[in-house]
């Protein structure tokens, strides 16, 4: 019997399958916890020797010790990774500093500006299908450059974390189709490939990595990291993507109109479009196969708000219990949280807004309100923020035929309504919910001819549908949400400016 590895990093943990390639099913799970580093306001980094390295080789030897599966046994394995991210690594691949993460990380603001002031927001639209935006690694390579010329000029190669681990497993230089086109202004999505056409400014094209599909085998596990694996030299690692388009793959997201709705430490979403959809407030990407595309969205701050709520506002629990109690007082406010609103964009906003200066607000509080209602208030900003999204695929003209919901979050059953409730949409839940790491075993077993594409129904069926229960409310506070972000987006962008004797 033949199995298939999974292992993927996420903003605060990093886990693993071992799964039976014939039937899907688990036989050993493992997680790993880390930290997201935010050393100023606006960044978000982690260790890539520690969190993505360290944390691989940890969950693949703890997949291993307790499954009783042999090394010699696993057909293939397959990495995802939180992303966009930027690494720039030496010739022997070691960090140069530690990764930048994905759209939270908003410090290439300036880089933004001055490459569309130069290029042409319209030229970067339609040679790379994106606008230029926190999620774009373009800008912060060229961050890189500016500040840390030293650091630069020993750069090797720029890689993302997916593409790190699977250069530690294999010594290959790769990165997937999906991935790159978050490189823009670096990748052309018309013609699949780089290009440096639209500026020469950012970096050189051979210090990119080596473009494949997601499904494609990458290269094989080197000696060195059979040594620190534990996995059998030779064994066939595969491309890799970024944990959403695995999430996507493990809930069986696959035709046009299908759509993933992830609920994580951010709220991410992938629909598959059969033909290129561009428009400036959502991310275009080629799908994960030749002749797919996707349409992305993605919240800056949301399960990352939950774990903020607890840590700061439940102090008196423990960990383990402090969501249940919090959920409990949540559920005693009513829809609406008792005239409460919360806009989420504790680290500014990414689509549809893409507003890096955006706040959190709490509006609304007075002396009755409650820890109950602030949470509740909090989970529902999450879902009109959410709603907000849906309304803007709506607008481009392709609403989803079905809504795979997927994620930790799920367990949060007052999320997944809220969600439904006011994005007035049915979601689908499917039978297994560990998330990217089951996608990323399914795509191994894929990559080695042990599944097909269609397989993936059968690996996780549906298990249930949460519909929406629309309320009066629910229109009248998103019409409120919608425009407290416009009425205060001047006064927090104000906010957001030291004045020039704070920093003497």
């Amino acid at each position: 019997m033949s199995y298939t590895l999974g292992i993927d990093i996420g903003t605060y943990e990093s886990k693993g399958v071992l799964v039976c390639a014939g039937t899907g099913a688990i036989v050993a799970q493992a997680a790993h916890p880390h930290e997201m580093l935010v050393p100023r306001p606006g960044w978000a980094e982690h260790r890539p020797e520690e969190d993505w390295w360290g944390d691989t080789v940890r969950v693949i030897r703890q997949l291993m010790s307790g499954s009783g599966i042999g090394p010699d046994q696993i057909a293939a394995l397959a990495v995802s990774a939180i992303g966009p991210c930027m690494l720039p690594v030496d010739a022997d691949g070691r960090p140069l500093m530690n990764g930048v993460l994905y759209g939270v990380d908003t410090r290439a603001e300036r880089e933004i500006a001055d490459l569309n002031s130069t290029i042409g927001e319209g030229n970067i639209l339609a040679t790379c299908g994106n606008a230029l935006t926190s999620q774009s690694v373009g800008p912060k390579i060229l961050w890189f450059r500016r500040n840390h010329p030293d650091l630069y000029a020993k750069t090797h190669k720029i890689l993302t974390s997916t593409s790190f681990i699977t250069h530690r497993l294999t010594d290959e230089w790769v990165i997937d189709h999906y991935t790159a086109a978050n490189l823009n202004p670096l990748y052309d999505v018309g013609r699949l490939e780089w290009t440096d056409r639209l500026t020469g400014e950012i970096i050189a094209l051979e210090r990119l990595p080596r473009l494949c599909w997601s499904s494609e085998i990458a290269g094989f596990v080197t000696a060195r990291a059979a040594a620190e694996t534990g996995l059998t030299k030779g064994t066939p690692v595969t491309c890799g993507t970024i944990d959403a388009a695995a999430e996507a793959v493990s809930v069986g997201v696959r035709d046009p109109g299908d759509m993933m709705m992830m609920y994580g430490s951010t709220v991410f979403v992938v629909q598959v479009t059969g033909e290129s959809v561009r428009d400036p407030r959502l991310w275009y990407a080629p799908w994960l196969v030749r002749g797919r595309h996707a349409l992305m969205a993605g919240l800056a701050t949301s399960g990352t708000l939950t774990h903020w709520f607890r840590d700061r506002f439940a102090r008196e629990f423990s960990r383990e219990e402090a969501f249940s109690r919090l959920a409990a007082e949540a559920s005693e406010s009513r829809p609406g949280a008792n005239g409460l609103i919360m806009l989420p964009y504790f680290s500014g906003e990414r689509t549809p807004i893409h507003d890096p200066k955006a706040k959190g607000v709490f509006f609304g509080l007075n002396l009755t309100h409650t820890r109950g209602d602030m949470y509740r208030a909090m989970i529902e900003g999450i879902a009109m923020g959410t709603a907000h999204v849906l309304e803007t695929y709506r607008d481009i003209g392709v609403e989803p035929a079905r809504i795979m919901a997927v994620g930790g979050g799920t367990k949060n059953g007052l999320w997944l309504r809220s969600t439904s409730d006011f994005g007035d949409v049915t979601q689908t839940v499917s039978g297994i919910s560990v998330g990217a790491c089951y996608g990323d075993a399914f795509l191994a077993a894929v990559a080695v001819g042990l599944a097909r594409w269609d397989d993936i129904g059968d690996w996780n069926p549906p298990a249930g549908t949460v519909a929406p229960r629309r309320l009066e409310m629910h229109d009248r506070h998103y019409r409120l949400f919608r425009r407290l972000y416009e009425r205060t987006r001047d006064i927090a962008a104000e906010l957001g400016v030291e004045p020039e004797e704070a920093n003497r």
